[in-house]
């Protein structure tokens, strides 16, 4: 099948070698800006992924996909409403909770704390605690042994380690006749976690169900029940639809409520850099502009003949056109390749570069994620792929409109 011959003009005057050698050049720029645009978008986007991934990751490590929790800080028949929980076709686990607040003292150390009271065995369904252990065990948690897993910051800040013993001070106080005092229970240390984000590592602490029970009068009541899904982004819908299972006086609250601000600023983040980096592709586009339109007044003479010989003006236009998207696709496989490469080799390559001049890009002391994570989405690769071409195809309008109105008789005056 014999091909059209705008496109043969336009990929022969794309390949041929140019009288003008600057325009080879800035052609070369121009597909090198291209490129190095998407590049950087992809691999940008990658770790923004990556952040997102991992931030999610740490915060569902300690809280739940779903929560279903008391009215007035109680739910009374916990095992029927996790029975009624766990009917739902998505939900995958279950267990209790009870949370209230607390002081914790030690050697004249005194630090507020959130104090959580779990089932381990069962938690271990809906959280991952146990991958965050430092030092001591979960396990140690049993009941009416009053063992306490501290964070690793809240440890640190009371200056206490695993085998000592602190003093929980409780808000309930107790009724004397000499007034209300606050109540006092000795808890052993018996494990030390670190989930890597300050909230939690600074200001949580686990006991067993049934020591926060007895501590805060709560009889065989609970807070409430923590849930599991198979797919933590269908919380919203399955949170919506257990509302209609569950009977039950209770809040019913997912993850992307509880922890909305932090993806949030990270999904903000992650538009303004793709907006800003963009830019890059635009400037390559304008660099596309001029290469075309140097093109087009070295080639004005052969314009003039394909004109002469009958070519029509849009025949003209497409040959540039051509031309030009032959030098942005070019570009893009370029930055594609370059990009996907980088993205998914980027925890080997940032090490290479520390190591190699000596800085840290992340430093433990100040970032909770000390190292740079890829998370590559090929949705956002076609993104970045389906705009870096339609600008490199909106830049060859122009020159190409401009080649197409070359007057024959004009261009062949001086030859």
């Amino acid at each position: 099948m014999a091909l059209p011959y705008e496109l043969l003009i336009g990929l022969r005057y794309t390949r041929a070698k140019r009288r003008n050698h600057f325009i080879s050049f800035i052609s070369a720029i121009s597909m090198l800006g291209i490129g190095l645009g998407v590049a950087a978008l992809i691999v940008v986007l990658s770790v923004m992924n990556g952040f997102q991934k991992e931030l999610r990751t740490r915060i569902l490590g300690v809280a739940s996909h779903i929560q279903i929790s008391g009215i007035n800080s109680t739910l009374a028949d916990w095992p029927a409403v996790a029975a009624q929980a766990a009917k739902h076709p998505a939900v995958r686990a279950t267990a209790p909770y009870v949370q209230a607040q607390g002081m914790f003292s030690f050697e004249g150390g005194v630090r507020g704390a959130l104090v959580r009271g779990i089932l381990p065995d069962q938690e271990d369904r809906v959280a991952d605690f146990r991958k965050t252990i430092k030092s001591g065990s979960l396990d140690d948690l049993k009941p009416g042994e009053f063992g306490v897993v501290l964070g690793a910051d809240l440890a640190r800040l009371l200056r206490v380690f695993v085998g000592e013993k602190v003093t929980l001070i409780a808000p309930q106080g107790t009724v004397t006749p000499a007034g209300v005092v606050p109540r006092l229970k000795s808890f052993k240390v018996v494990g030390i976690f670190e989930v890597g984000m300050y909230e939690y590592d600074s200001g949580l602490a686990l006991i067993h169900l049934a020591d926060a029970q007895k501590l805060y009068q709560l009889g065989d009541g609970v807070s409430g029940v923590r849930l599991k899904l198979d797919d933590l982004f269908h919380a919203p819908r399955v949170a919506r639809e257990l509302a209609g299972i569950v009977q039950a006086d209770a809040w019913i609250s997912d993850w992307t409520k509880s922890h909305a601000n932090f993806f949030r600023a990270v999904q903000i983040e992650k538009t303004m850099m793709f907006i800003i980096l963009s830019l890059i592709v635009a400037v390559a586009a304008f660099n596309l502009v001029s290469t075309l339109v140097m093109a087009v007044t070295d080639k004005q003479a052969d314009i003039a003949i394909l004109r002469t010989l009958g070519a029509r003006p849009r025949s003209i236009m497409a040959v540039f056109v051509i031309q030009g998207a032959l030098v942005g696709f070019i570009g893009l496989g370029l930055g594609i390749a370059g990009g996907v490469a980088l993205a998914l080799n980027i925890d080997v390559v940032v090490p290479f570069i520390q190591n190699l001049f000596g800085v840290q890009f992340l430093s433990k002391e100040v970032y909770y994620i000390s190292d740079l994570p890829s998370d590559l989405q090929w949705g956002d690769v076609w993104g970045v792929t389906g705009i870096a071409f339609v600008l490199a195809l909106l830049a060859t309008i122009y020159p190409s409109w401009r080649a197409a109105r070359v007057n024959p008789a004009e261009a062949l005056r001086y030859e």
